[in-house]
């Protein structure tokens, strides 16, 4: 047995033993880099690894630290978290509610636009989904609603904080393809190859995400049609109705306002991400300000989560940097590489064997374990196969917002399982969103059909 072949068997073994670690309840970072460090003492025991190659993972460290792009990370959730804890999500949902009340199926349209807005300011799918299920969920359910229409509406529309930009995945990803794509087009002889930038991978998001909200409001249409009883209308008193004009400009405008000038920016190519963000901080705590809701105690609550958040995603990061530079050095990629090349169907059998990977991960692992740890393993061999990079990340996020979504192991089921009230139970919330399984499934077989849904608005624009 040659050394390259027992390097790539212990390579595998390493990728099935941190999953299995994972799966004991061991923390994320310490199991990716505790495992990683495990498997290179086999591998330098068998003469596979170079202990001296753990030097490269503070270069790692190093250019994570000194990277511009990864601060707008913190600055967006902190966004988001600010106009969470300040009420100013729960008025526009409230408000949303009333402007499609006569509607059967109003209050549902109601969600997902709201959903989609709140995943433009958030862009973490727990914190919506939980936001949106203790604000919604018994508004829909005095309502009449369907408690398994409402749970399936709830889930689908805070997971769309996966795909629509300003996503933190998006943001990670859009760097790790940017110097993987680099890479794999220098290797071709490309030395002057486009560059993929966070800002790209946004606009590439944008038409896929707008495509899940027009499908999502078309299932709550189509159910009004057939089952009126499951999302009845609800009519707003006529002694409302006289300041809803008043209450729409208020509550609706400032949040939306917002929105645009972040992404607008970034999409324009006038600020960067990092840029754009700085400005929504400052314009969250702003509109905070101007609702009369900021003060000092939510401004240290909206810090320490914003900490809590982006310390953890980044602590995952650094440890799957080591996981990376053991699985590489002792030939693991050289394993995914022959395992995917050899694939029958060329680039797109090994970009669905890839997306099938990634789905069943979803069950277990948080998005950012599974980017951290598969996308740099995999994506340099899809990008040499001829997959463009702003496809493959738009398609990686939609892959994983419909994994989020699946029974029965779904995070965006456990999220709303956890703010939901008794007489909602766990095979409602299952049965509900079976049918946003469907219309995600139906999505990501739209953008394997028309990949331009996810590359023609970032070359029109860059």
């Amino acid at each position: 047995m040659t050394q390259q072949l027992i390097g790539e068997i212990i390579a595998g073994l390493m990728f099935v033993g941190v999953i299995g670690t994972l799966l004991l309840g061991f923390p994320v970072a310490f199991s990716l880099a505790g495992t990683a460090l495990l498997f290179g003492l086999v591998g330098t025991a068998f003469g596979v690894f170079d202990p001296s190659n753990f030097g490269s993972v503070i270069t790692r460290y190093l250019g994570t630290m000194t990277n511009e792009v990864l601060i707008s990370v913190p600055l967006f959730i902190f966004m988001g978290v600010m106009l969470e804890r300040t009420g100013i999500a729960e008025r526009l949902l409230l408000t949303m509610g009333k402007l499609f009340g006569n509607l059967r199926g109003g209050l549902g349209i109601s969600v997902v636009v709201v959903g989609a807005l709140l995943a433009a300011s958030t862009g973490v799918v727990g914190a919506t989904v939980v936001t949106m299920g203790l604000i919604s969920l018994p508004a829909m359910l005095r309502s009449g609603y369907d408690p398994k229409v409402a749970s399936g509406v709830i889930c689908a529309s805070g997971t769309l904080a996966q795909i629509i930009p300003p996503s933190t995945v998006l943001i990670f990803m859009g760097d790790m393809l940017s110097g993987i794509n680099a890479q794999v087009q220098m290797e071709k002889g490309n030395f002057a190859p486009e560059p993929v930038s966070v800002g790209a991978l946004f606009a590439g998001a944008f038409i896929p995400g707008l495509l899940l909200v027009v499908l999502y409001i078309g299932w709550i249409v189509f159910k009004a049609i057939t089952d009126p009883k499951a999302v009845p209308a609800t009519p707003v008193p006529e002694a409302e109705k006289q300041g809803l004009g008043r209450e729409v400009l208020v509550s609706l405008v400032p949040p939306l306002a917002l929105i645009v000038a972040v992404l607008g920016s970034i999409l324009g190519g006038i600020a960067t991400p990092t840029e754009s963000a700085s400005v929504g901080s400052v314009g969250a705590m702003l509109l905070a300000a101007l609702s009369g809701r900021f003060n000092f105690k939510v401004l240290r609550e909206t810090v320490i989560a914003t900490a809590t958040m982006t310390s953890m995603i980044f602590v995952i990061l650094f440890g799957a940097a080591v996981f990376s530079v053991v699985f590489r050095m002792m030939g693991g990629d050289n394993l995914v590489h022959e395992f995917l090349t050899n694939m029958p169907g060329g680039a797109l059998g090994a970009t669905i064997i890839v997306m099938a990977v990634i789905f069943l991960l979803g069950f277990i692992l948080d998005t950012f374990e599974i980017i951290f740890i598969v996308i740099p393993i995999t994506a340099p061999i899809l990008l040499a196969l001829g997959v463009d990079p702003i496809w493959l990340g738009v398609a990686v996020a939609m892959n994983l917002q419909t994994s989020f979504l699946t029974p029965p192991f779904g995070f965006s089921l456990f999220y709303l399982r956890g703010v939901a009230p008794r007489q909602v139970t766990t095979g409602m919330i299952y049965k509900g969103v079976i049918p946003f399984v469907g219309l995600q499934l139906a999505a990501i077989a739209i953008l394997f059909f028309w990949p331009d849904l996810a590359t023609w608005l970032p070359r029109l624009i860059y």
